[in-house]
């Protein structure tokens, strides 16, 4: 039995992003054929691009692990993982493993290609080739979100521990001298926050025009004609 302390690795930032993006993008993806909820899907999607804006700014002065520069690994180094894996026997890592850094990049990329092209899109740019494009990003992204989850289960069984209740709770076990430190809440509130009010002021629509009111005003057309 490992009897190596349990000590806090995902600062809660890094928790509430790694939830909310997921809830988000599944959200936005079984919503996103919709024309119903078309505004809830669309709304979701800011959602997205605001926490991987917030993640972005967190990996630079975020704690220990959340910091990119705790998991800048090479393809080689991933492989080599990788290749552990398949053989029963990878190596542990208290933070992101290569294989696990180099998932955070690639879902980092393909959320902001799909917010960005979604949001382009509904803005009425590119036509049927933009929506074509959203649509293979997030199907994309979809994909290595499941690949993501299958590395997750392995790799939980391999290192007998579970992964998905250390992104919950951020406590794992390990030595005393490689937890994340202070946690800095305040700033990664301040930061969210910030960003979120960035985000509404940049992506508000024009006055009178809110896609809320055109949808109401649309719907008593018949009446007000009148």
């Amino acid at each position: 039995m490992n009897a190596a302390p349990r000590i806090l690795v995902w600062d809660w930032p890094v928790r509430v992003f790694h939830l909310g993006l997921a809830l988000a993008f599944a959200g936005a993806y079984a919503l996103g054929d919709s024309e119903r909820w078309r505004n809830v899907h669309v709304a979701l999607g800011y959602v997205a691009l605001v926490l991987i804006g917030f993640r972005l700014l967190w990996g630079l002065v975020g704690t220990r692990h959340a910091r990119f520069g705790s998991f800048a690994y090479t393809p080689r180094e991933a492989f080599r993982y990788l290749a552990g894996l398949l053989q029963g026997c990878p190596r542990h890592y208290t933070g992101h493993n290569p294989a696990g850094s180099w998932a955070v990049y690639a879902m980092l990329i393909l959320g902001l290609a799909t917010g960005v092209s979604g949001w382009l899109r509904y803005e009425d740019h590119g036509g049927e080739t933009l929506e074509a494009l959203h649509e293979g990003f997030a199907n994309a992204w979809l994909g290595l979100v499941g690949l993501h989850v299958v590395a997750v289960m392995v790799s939980s069984l391999l290192h007998r521990e579970n992964l998905v209740r250390a992104m919950i709770t951020g406590y794992k076990r390990g030595a005393a001298d490689e937890a994340a430190g202070r946690a800095h809440g305040t700033l990664g509130l301040a930061l969210l926050v910030g960003i979120a009010a960035l985000a509404a002021f940049l992506l508000r629509p024009p006055a009178g025009d809110s896609p809320m009111v055109t949808a109401a005003v649309a719907s008593r057309a018949p009446i007000d004609q009148d």
